[in-house]
């Protein structure tokens, strides 16, 4: 799994105006948290935690906090603006060395299938699964080969393995599969001539009726 460095500030104030003010200097308001160790509250630059978000890899942080030890983690959770779509909030999860844990890693397509060039569609259904191992473990993403489906086929969770890491989801759960192309009937429209063809006996129609978070941190 790739490894990089997020420098962060500690805060010290948790109050709306004080969270404002961060965000408007351009920085992410974040906490990182630990099994062993209570709450610590941080903020970042928005370009470096930009990049370990709008991503489809997981990866392996080192929080560096001025006068302080370093603390491995990874992201847990991300709020986003519901507007703009900007990071204003996150959560780092302290790893703890030979402890597992429980996180979401991305999935990974990779290949033509063959059902595809026979003219059906790709589902991926499942973007993300839920995995338990031990942090040295941790993959990037989870790579599902789809070049051998044809039509018909899927696959699902307890049809992929990977060394040291446990599947947390249903076995059964489906990851994707290929389909037919929907075909949509089209109706022809009714000629004058298949109308003049119609019976001229008086016609009965019936009758009836017919019944429609920011949130804001501490």
């Amino acid at each position: 799994m790739e490894k990089t460095t997020l420098k962060a500030s500690e805060r010290k104030q948790f109050n709306k105006s004080a969270i404002r003010k961060i965000r408007k200097e351009g920085r992410v308001p974040g906490v990182f948290y630990s099994k062993h160790n209570p709450p610590l509250h941080i903020d970042v630059v928005d370009t470096t935690i930009n990049p370990l978000v709008f991503t489809s890899k997981t990866h392996l942080i080192s929080l560096e906090i001025e006068g302080q030890e370093e603390r491995e983690c990874i992201i847990k959770d991300i709020q986003f603006d519901p507007v703009t779509d900007k990071v204003i909030h996150f959560d780092l999860l302290g790893l703890t060395k030979g402890e597992k844990i429980i996180l979401e890693v991305p999935v990974q397509l990779v290949g033509t299938p063959v059902g595809v060039k026979e003219g059906g569609i790709i589902q991926h259904v499942m973007h993300k699964l839920e995995v338990e191992c031990l942090p040295r473990n941790i993959p990037e993403h989870i790579v599902v080969d789809v070049s051998e489906l044809k039509l018909g086929d899927s696959i699902h969770i307890g049809d992929l393995q990977i060394e040291e890491v446990e599947f947390i989801d249903p076995k059964e759960s489906l990851i994707v599969q290929v389909t037919h192309a929907k075909v949509q009937e089209e109706v022809a429209p009714a000629t004058e001539e298949g109308l003049e063809e119609e019976p001229t006996e008086p016609e009965v129609i019936a009758k009836g009726k017919t019944e429609e978070k920011e949130e804001e941190e501490e």
